[in-house]
């Protein structure tokens, strides 16, 4: 199966080559202002662990729903822990997602922790599932950073700019699971409805099944495939709102399968700025919108703004 979507080789980048490193450059930045989306093979991320994440994530979506709901804590508005099904739905959209999930942060200790960024919470029940997913944390984090590097030298800024603006900051790793649709689900409701991401960029490892769809500019919507190997890429509103839309944030879904028996497990890494970090347009990307599209606030503001709209704050 072939890709639809842009396909980029990190080892074009990290090769040592002036050529190959500018090819991979070229094909990061144009991607990402063409349809906001690119797959990125040799990533560096450890496909055995990849497994291993999604089958502690299986094993733990499989408990006992009482269970689960002991990991969902109110007061951190979706950000750590169990996040119940049917919680959460797509900005603008009253029918709810058919998904539930979970979310690791940043691991650091409590005195170091910024103000709003919460602890993660793990479950007693998988002793295996903390080391395995800060492994995979930690493993996209020195992904993302590369590609953020990448399009900074895209955008003629400091190579640091776009790295250093995430080092630290808030990055979610979510762990979604996609039940089998039930007959009975609100006909309005899809797996993910159609939205667009919040953060800086996000890293998708490889689905365990189809339905991810991108809105192409004409209305329609193109299947992006989980190939083995890829790690599917797009940027962000407000990597966006720096650029002054010259990255493109697209929409995009995940749509139900066609029988209501398969269930579909995810994991897209957000990359997210520290909370401090202001996202006023740069300069270099052009003279603000007339309209206003793009603000001057901080990633902290834009977040808690984008929560509220999702149903989570």
């Amino acid at each position: 199966m072939k890709q639809t979507i842009p396909v980029a080789d990190l080892l074009d980048f990290t090769s040592g080559d002036d050529a190959r490193r500018a090819k991979f450059v070229s094909t990061v930045g144009e991607a990402l202002e063409d349809i906001g989306f690119f797959a990125l093979e040799n990533h560096g991320v450890d496909l055995s662990l990849i497994r291993r994440s999604y089958d502690l994530a299986a094993e733990f979506f499989d408990l006992q729903t009482d269970a689960k709901r002991a990991y969902e804590k109110d007061s951190f508005q979706g950000q750590r822990g169990y996040t119940s099904f049917g919680k959460e739905h797509a900005k603008g959209q009253p029918a709810p997602d058919l998904k539930e999930f979970w979310h690791v942060g940043r691991e650091m200790p409590d005195d170091e922790r910024p103000d709003g960024m919460r602890p993660n919470v793990w479950p007693d029940e998988l002793p295996k599932f903390q080391p395995t997913m800060l492994e995979l944390y930690r493993q996209l984090d020195g992904c993302a950073a590369s590609l953020l590097e990448a399009c900074s030298v895209y955008l003629g800024e400091d190579s640091e700019l776009l790295p250093g603006a995430a080092n630290g900051g808030d990055t979610i790793l979510r762990i979604i699971h996609y039940p089998p649709v039930e007959p009975d689900a609100n006909p309005a409701s899809i797996r993910a409805g159609a939205h667009e991401d919040i953060n800086f960029i996000t890293l998708l490892c490889e689905s365990t099944d189809a339905g991810l769809e991108l809105l192409e500019r004409d209305g329609t919507w193109r299947p992006v495939h989980s190939l083995g190997g890829q790690i599917i890429v797009d940027s962000g509103d407000m990597i966006q709102n720096l650029t002054n839309g010259r990255f493109k944030s697209t929409t995009h879904r995940v749509v139900n399968p066609n029988n209501d028996r398969n269930r579909r497990f995810s994991m897209p890494f957000f990359v997210h700025p520290r909370p401090e970090v202001d996202l006023t347009p740069l300069a270099s990307c052009g003279a603000a919108s007339e309209t206003g599209e793009y603000k001057s606030m901080s990633a902290r503001a834009y977040l808690l703004q984008r929560l509220r709209e999702i149903g989570l704050a």
